[in-house]
């Protein structure tokens, strides 16, 4: 569990857990923190995915199925002993729809809200396009696919620290491209309501297909900033405050 979650605050008596999926090329510094910043009903899990952080020595995953099993074989337990959220961001996101689908499809669990930020819907036109681009095997058009695949944001000017977040974030990439998601007329894959974040400064993500992926209620939300929108202080903090809300509802 340890090697997979990264929990900075076991709230034992919390009524839900919000599990939380990081973005390309990232590990779980900066979403696990949220767990001291929701109050005591809120327990806040984050994804660490294999060959990052205290994972580093782990080849990176081979296909999203294999990530999808790991994470749903390590949580059943916690996920079936009380309710829980999702959040994930840019291909987070996509992670986290597809545990989402394999719990609901195998499992008949399914999140009480799904909190999807800065992606394509997996019914889209759009999704289908970035699914099908070709990766470069070189650095050279890395910076362009990233730009595809992960929106507009500041890259880090450290050489070291760039060379490992493009190496993390073109696995990520080839990751996200193992997906796989047909949506059919009949096939409405969840009840619960889904919130749908994004950076007023960031690309333009074809996010309207999420209403056709639930019964249940879909709201929109434009914040102030680029693709990582959701680190600036001031999102962060309404982006908590919305979550708790909507869960305790």
């Amino acid at each position: 569990m340890e090697k997979l979650v990264a929990c900075v605050q076991k709230k034992p008596d919390a009524v839900c857990r919000l599990i939380c999926f990081p973005w390309a090329g990232s590990g779980t510094s900066q979403l696990a923190q949220w767990g001291r910043l929701f109050n005591d009903s809120i327990e806040v899990f984050c994804i660490r995915l294999p060959g990052r952080e205290t994972r580093v020595e782990e080849p990176f995953a081979k296909d999203m199925t294999s990530v999808v099993n790991e994470i749903t074989s390590v949580l059943l337990k916690e996920l079936k002993e009380k309710p829980f959220a999702f959040f994930g961001h840019s291909f987070g996101t996509y992670t986290s729809f597809a545990v989402a689908l394999h719990l609901k499809e195998k499992y008949g669990l399914e999140p009480v809200h799904l909190f999807m930020s800065a992606a394509h819907a997996p019914n889209s036109a759009a999704y289908l396009a970035v699914k099908s681009i070709v990766l470069p095997d070189g650095h050279s058009d890395l910076l362009a696919i990233m730009e595809i695949l992960g929106g507009n944001f500041e890259l880090p000017h450290d050489e070291n620290l760039w060379r490992d977040m493009a190496l993390t974030f073109k696995e990520d990439a080839r990751l996200f491209q193992t997906c796989s998601f047909e949506k059919t007329e009949i096939n409405i894959p969840f009840s619960c309501d889904i919130t749908y974040f994004c950076g007023s400064d960031d690309k333009i993500y074809d996010a309207k297909g999420w209403r056709e992926l639930t019964s249940g209620d879909t709201s929109f939300y434009e914040l102030p900033g680029d693709h990582l929108y959701l680190l600036k202080p001031s999102n962060e903090s309404f982006l908590i405050k919305h979550m708790t809300r909507s869960i305790e509802n």
